[in-house]
């Protein structure tokens, strides 16, 4: 029962996952919010859940691009039924499932200029946010997303800020959105903000592209990275006396290393604010007899801390992890797509669509 050792260090769990069945199994567990993405949402479609569904839409005639958002709002709306209590629970201040917005805007194939991303961002969250208590809209840390944080938050939507992998990227979205924040018309009672700050995916970068640092830091930049965000982030709000935490979301929590164990990460950041942990994480954690304490504000040794200043260039670091990232949702995007294509022209030849028609490399966590 790891699971609820974790939880009661300060952390709250949430599923990088909107899989009906998986969040009735983890409900029981303690977790207590749910996150989406193209990805999430790809192979779900892809293991054939939503095929009855999709008829209806196809019935309907919706278009592919119709059918791929509205199974995504459906899912992500259902998700947020079952953490309802938890929001009423703690006054607004748990119990969200994020939504993503349309990975494609990032696209140069889409054509459009930053001030055009910008505009669609602000359009969409907007839309998606639109009567939903517990719903965060998740926003990319890009340049056009980072300048749609503000108009977001003084318009009253609950943000996630997403592909956040330098503390440069994270202090910029916590400006605009204080900034925007400012300006709601309802006040500052029910604002709430996260950061999601990708972990296993930068010691994947050091791994390939700094294979010169020496075995005590390589697989610990991305832990350092995420507490030292943790901690400008912790002092930078104790003085707002705000009703609501403005949160950290350890994000990309799964191994990517079949030798490290599966609880690293969630273990490292035990202690406070958010963890959205694949399932497989979660579920290696409920098997487990082990008992965790705080270590979110525990850092390793100065000379660990020194070489990571001294050798990772972070900014090169982000730049590139950010292409990975926004390329491998739009992807995930386009899969999804391609898919209900697939099962659209499978229907209409009266044929059975495989369950394995597409590669599940989309399912992956993120």
């Amino acid at each position: 029962m790891s699971l609820a050792s974790l939880i009661a260090t300060g952390t709250k769990v949430w599923l990088d996952g909107v899989e009906p069945s998986n969040i009735k199994t983890q409900c029981a567990w303690g977790i207590t919010g749910a996150t989406s993405n193209p990805s999430i949402i790809s192979k779900i479609i892809s293991e054939g859940h939503l095929d009855s569904r999709l008829r209806e839409l196809i019935e309907q005639g919706l278009d592919d691009d119709q059918i791929a958002w509205t199974l995504n709002d459906e899912l992500v709306t259902s998700a947020q039924k079952v953490f309802l209590p938890t929001w009423w629970r703690t006054s607004g201040n748990d119990g969200y499932v994020s939504f993503e917005l349309d990975p494609l805007i990032e696209e140069a194939a889409a054509g459009l200029s930053h001030a055009e991303r910008v505009r669609r961002y602000v359009e969409l969250g907007k839309k998606w946010s639109a009567g939903h208590k517990n719903r965060m809209i998740k926003v990319p840390a890009t340049g056009a997303g980072l300048d749609a944080l503000e108009p977001l938050a003084a318009a009253g939507v609950t943000i996630n800020v997403t592909l956040i992998f330098s503390e440069h990227q994270y202090r910029i979205a916590r400006d605009a959105i204080w900034r925007g924040a400012q300006r709601r018309e309802d006040g500052l009672d029910n604002f709430k903000s996260v950061y999601s700050i990708f972990v296993s995916r930068v010691d994947t970068y050091t791994e390939a592209h700094l294979p010169e640092l020496s075995p005590a830091v390589q697989g610990m930049v991305g832990i350092v990275n995420g507490k030292r965000i943790w901690q400008e982030n912790v002092g930078f709000w104790s003085n707002k006396r705000l009703q609501l935490q403005q949160e950290i979301v350890f994000a990309s929590t799964g191994v990517k290393k079949p030798t490290d164990p599966p609880d690293k990460y969630a273990e490292a950041f035990a202690g406070s604010d958010i963890e959205t942990n694949p399932p497989a994480t979660n579920e290696a954690m409920e098997r487990s007899s082990k008992i965790y304490s705080s270590q979110v504000d525990q850092m390793p040794p100065a000379n660990i801390l020194n070489e990571i200043d001294r050798r990772v260039d972070m900014a090169a670091l982000k730049h590139r992890l950010m292409e990975e990232g926004t390329k491998k949702f739009a992807d995930a995007q386009r899969t999804m797509l391609l898919l209900i294509a697939q099962k659209r022209a499978a229907r209409r030849r009266g044929e059975h669509q495989p369950q394995h028609a597409l590669d599940d490399r989309s399912g992956k966590e993120a």
